[in-house]
């Protein structure tokens, strides 16, 4: 039985979508393998859709390394209660070779093992909190981990991006998909 998310926002195929969400739709799958269903989801909006890819490709291409950026991703996920992200980068971290630990504090909300990530994530939840007006020592604390200004910046981009990403996924009630259900 369709849930009250899944029948104001259908699972879309190429087929079926909105013909500007049609590209990006076929550009993922390709990068995938298969169609996530937050993206068949997310397709009913076809500007949100190609605007959380283009924000990601932007994201992606930042100074932070792939880590970072996956502590910055699940720090937004956790906070945000998106069960699917957090399955997603969990598999991503698990695939890149993350330590156990790590991703086992990340889902819990609890401090990294690793200092400097505990850092990022403690800023991250600073400018999360604080909308971004961090105080002058969350500043010096993260300068003090051996980020830049522009890293901090670069955490406000990931910021952005995965909130239309998890808010996208709680509202449209997208599923966990098959491929990284075992991270679930």
């Amino acid at each position: 039985m369709p849930t009250a998310a899944s029948y104001h926002f259908p699972d879309h195929t190429p087929e079926t979508a909105p013909e500007a969400a049609r590209p990006t739709m076929n550009g993922v799958t390709r990068h995938f393998g298969y169609l996530p269903a937050a993206v068949a989801r997310m397709a009913t909006s076809p500007q949100t859709l190609e605007g959380f890819q283009k924000a990601n490709a932007a994201f992606t291409a930042s100074s932070l390394d792939a880590l970072a950026r996956e502590v910055v991703v699940l720090t937004i996920a956790t906070r945000n209660q998106c069960h699917l992200c957090v399955a997603m980068h969990t598999a991503t971290l698990t695939a890149q070779g993350a330590d156990a630990a790590l991703i086992t504090a990340l889902r819990a909300q609890a401090p990294l093992p690793d200092e400097r990530l505990e850092g990022l994530r403690l800023f991250t939840l600073e400018v999360l909190a604080t909308s971004g007006a961090v105080a002058p020592e969350a500043m010096e604390a993260f300068l003090g981990h051996g980020y830049t200004a522009r890293n901090a910046l670069e955490v406000v981009l990931g910021i952005g991006v995965y909130t239309i990403s998890t808010f996208a996924n709680r509202m449209t009630g997208a599923p966990v998909d098959e491929q990284v259900a075992a991270f679930e």
